[in-house]
């Protein structure tokens, strides 16, 4: 058995084909590893079988399997791939194949030249990463990945002797280094083309915390998600009180007894705003669904750049053309106090009282009663919605999300029998009450609260901010929101308080030693994230024209932008020849690779005076490190060579040979 001690020294005894096959599999292991999600099982376990295998045939000097073997596996890779996805085409089949095409290759890794199709497979593996996410963490991952494929292709490229990793590595980095300006300006500059510009989004990717449908409990479900819905930035930072965030989406008028879906408004919007706007940016996670959020109430399009303008809707809803497959950010302006909505009755009203037949018999007679009740024969509607939520403050209501299955007559239970619920429960009893009182009514989805992020200033919404609440007509006013989970919770609305999915034994230990380190560590990650979604993601050909106007330009183009970014691409390049030649100007390049080759025999612990001539070193390495030596022969015949050049007829040619051979060679540490 061997024990943790004794596995470094045996991989440090290992040869070096198989210590490089070893660390080769390691990186694309770290490739495929973020993608087991989005691959069929059976992929990511024939991927971890071939890994093994190629490692174990490495590490014990075992042949490869043969032709007959590999033309198997890819028949069957083929095959299960066909069945899988109905499809070799398309992004899904296709980075399986990938992925399998990937691991299959490692099996005939016999040459260099195996070994940089093996690379570039690897280059490509890492991209497809990003058509699933291109999340902070991913760009990471694939950053660590990148390093170690480079390190492997610098590794390849020294075939003489057993250069450390490490000294690969660091070759790596600096190369890696040298190009960030080059990659940098490239980002910054190189024109965004939608749709060339960005990765693929298949149709049913992603998940939206709403939808245009709600069957009572199914927001339930999202209360305990906390996944990012949205950001918002509000101009100066002047955000309306939290219990004032209310961000529309989907309205739903047509009711079946048990769900509630959206059906086309018969009445006019008829928006009236008062009032100071308030002016904020919206950063919008994918979602496959068409609509944007806004505040209520929005009178002007939200600006969606690189999109057609959205359209409003007879219920204030904003819509796209397409659906919100990318991440979106735009900007909205909202007028916290307005009126919608037909101010008199008009026939359309009659669709919000329609109630199915057979359904909650005693929430009609309770809506009959308070129809009867003085103070609403008195009041009207506004007296009998006050009723209502009375009812809701003071009969023993509560707020929860473990109401218990319901059954057939929903508004029945909650009213009379379970007296507890989520606020898709009251928000659809109160709807049903109204209606069957003779009221107009509907139900309004959405977000409302959020938290604000201290270290960045924006407020996030999430999953669990997902809410329901009704609006009822009123002569005179028209549609006047109503949220009777306030009635019962008012902290659900007024404070940042939400109902929460029991902690884990981490989170749990985390908030018992200090109960705000958690929130602060998620509120730094969050802004870190949210950094990235705005400058590196949310980077479009927008704000690329806006950076060409604050350097100068006064209506920039796209043509502006290419030629901006070839000044600089050919400055650079004028600038690393100019470099070069003034260096090899200032030095005798033949003196300056023998000093090197000098520094790195020292750092070996062979002293040498800088008078000493090749022929004189050569002599002492072989002294040194031993004739038989495999890497001191090497040098030794570099040193003579390097010394035979200096009196060559082409000392040009000769010399760039000799310095191509110098980051080949394995020196002694």
């Amino acid at each position: 058995m061997t024990t943790p001690l004794k596995a470094p020294r045996r991989l440090a005894a290992l040869p070096r084909d198989a210590r490089d096959t070893l660390f080769l599999l390691c990186v694309i292991a770290i490739i495929v590893l973020p993608q087991v999600g989005n691959l069929p099982w059976w992929c990511s376990a024939l991927t971890a079988v071939i890994l093994v295998w190629r490692g174990t045939l490495a590490v014990r000097s075992l042949p490869l399997p043969g032709k007959w073997w590999r033309i198997t596996l890819l028949a069957l890779t083929l095959g299960a791939t066909a069945l899988t996805h109905r499809t070799l085409l398309g992004r899904d089949a296709g980075v399986t194949l990938v992925v399998l095409l990937l691991a299959l290759k490692t099996l005939e890794l016999r040459a260099r030249r195996d070994a940089f199709v093996v690379f570039f497979l690897g280059f490509f593996a890492m991209l497809t990463n990003f058509f699933y996410s291109q999340s902070l963490p991913t760009a990471l991952a694939m950053l660590v990945a990148l390093l170690g494929l480079l390190t492997a292709l610098v590794n390849a490229h020294l075939p003489v002797g057993r250069p450390p990793l490490l000294q690969s590595a660091r070759m790596a980095g600096r190369m890696a280094l040298l190009g960030a300006p080059i990659m940098l300006a490239l980002f910054v500059l190189f024109p965004r083309m939608a749709p060339l510009w960005g990765t693929p989004s298949d149709a049913m990717t992603g998940r939206s915390g709403l939808s245009n449908s709600m069957r009572v409990g199914s927001v339930t479900e999202l209360a305990l998600d906390d996944g990012i819905a949205a950001r918002v930035k509000f101009d100066g930072g002047k955000a309306p009180p939290q219990r004032e965030l209310y961000f529309r989406g989907p309205v739903l008028s047509r009711f079946d007894g048990r769900e509630w879906t959206f059906a086309p408004s018969q009445v006019p919007a008829n928006l009236q705003v008062q009032g100071e706007p308030v002016r904020y940016e919206v950063t919008l996670e994918p979602n496959q669904r068409p609509w944007l959020l806004t505040l209520d109430a929005a009178i002007d399009a939200p600006l969606v750049p690189g999109m057609d303008p959205p359209r409003r809707t007879a219920e204030l809803q904003w819509m796209l053309q397409q659906p919100a497959r990318d991440l979106l950010r735009y900007h909205a302006e909202s007028y916290p106090r307005f009126r919608s909505g037909p101010q008199a009755w008009a026939p359309g009203l009659a669709a919000y009282m329609r109630l199915p037949s057979g359904f909650n018999p005693r929430t009609l007679e309770m809506a009959t009663q308070l129809r009867e009740d003085p103070r609403v024969v008195q009041g009207g509607n506004v007296e009998l919605v006050r009723l209502a939520l009375e009812r809701l403050r003071t009969g023993g209501y509560s707020y929860t999300l473990e109401p218990g299955v319901y059954g057939e007559h929903t508004a029945d239970e909650f009213w009379f029998d379970r007296k507890a619920g989520f606020c898709e429960h009251i928000a659809s009893a109160f709807v049903v009450l109204m209606r069957a009182a003779g009221v107009p009514a509907r139900i309004v989805t959405g977000f409302q609260g959020g938290e604000l992020n201290g270290v960045d200033g924006f407020w996030t919404l999430r999953n669990s901010d997902a809410h329901a609440w009704a609006e009822v007509w009123q002569t005179g006013s028209g549609w006047v929101r109503v949220d009777p989970t306030g009635a019962i919770s008012p902290d659900r609305i007024g404070a940042f308080q939400r109902l929460a999915a029991p902690q884990g034994v981490l989170a749990g230990a985390f908030n018992a030693v200090n109960p705000t380190l958690a929130q602060h560590l998620r509120a730094a990650w969050e802004a870190i994230n949210n950094g990235w979604n705005q400058w590196v993601l949310n980077y479009t050909q927008g704000r690329q024209l806006d950076l060409l106007k604050n350097i100068g330009f006064e209506a920039p183009s796209l043509q502006d932008l290419i030629m901006l970014l070839l000044a600089l691409l050919v400055g650079a390049s004028l600038a690393g020849a100019l470099w070069t030649l003034w260096e090899r100007s200032q030095h005798d390049p033949w003196l300056r690779l023998l000093a090197r080759a000098r520094a790195r025999l020292q750092r070996a612990g062979l002293q040498l005076p800088e008078s000493t001539p090749p022929r004189e070193i050569a002599r002492r390495v072989r002294e040194r490190f031993g004739a038989e030596d495999e890497a001191a022969q090497a040098i030794d015949d570099w040193l003579l060579r390097l010394e035979h050049q200096r009196y060559s007829a082409q000392p040009a040619q000769g010399l760039s040979q000799l310095r191509t051979e110098f980051a080949r060679l394995h020196w002694p540490r």
